[in-house]
């Protein structure tokens, strides 16, 4: 985490943190999300969610918008500067596999593959255990 976070958050992006980073990540490009979405992917309350979100909507990553059918509903998307930091996150996690799987054999991308799904299922399970 501390590389992932010396790689990412660059002079351009220095006034957010790593976590920030993983926020933008969840909002991603795509349609606006609401917040008990987010929150959701990011295993967290939804009031923990806010206070990092209203720092992000304060810094211009990210912007508001009532629904509206249910103008009690609040979406979430990226601004301009918000996908620009999205694409600089994952353009880190795109080298780092490159990296990492650039000259494996299909063999040793096949064990890899198998160990990295091992892995996720026993955080699930950890993850299941805790709840």
């Amino acid at each position: 985490m501390d590389i992932e976070e010396k790689a990412i958050i660059t002079p351009e992006f220095k006034d957010i943190t790593n976590n920030d980073m993983h926020v933008i990540e969840a909002i991603g490009t795509g349609a606006p999300k609401n917040m008990s979405s987010i929150a959701r992917e990011l295993s967290v309350t939804v009031g923990t969610l806010t206070i990092a979100m209203n720092s992000l909507v304060k810094k211009g990553y990210v912007v508001r918008e009532r629904g509206q059918e249910d103008r009690r509903v609040v979406y979430i998307s990226l601004s301009d500067r918000g996908r620009k930091a999205f694409e600089h996150h994952a353009r880190f996690h795109r080298e780092m596999i490159d990296g990492v799987t650039g000259d494996l054999s299909e063999e040793e991308m096949q064990v890899l593959v198998k160990a990295l799904s091992r892995l996720d299922g026993w955080f699930r399970e950890k993850e299941r255990q805790n709840q």
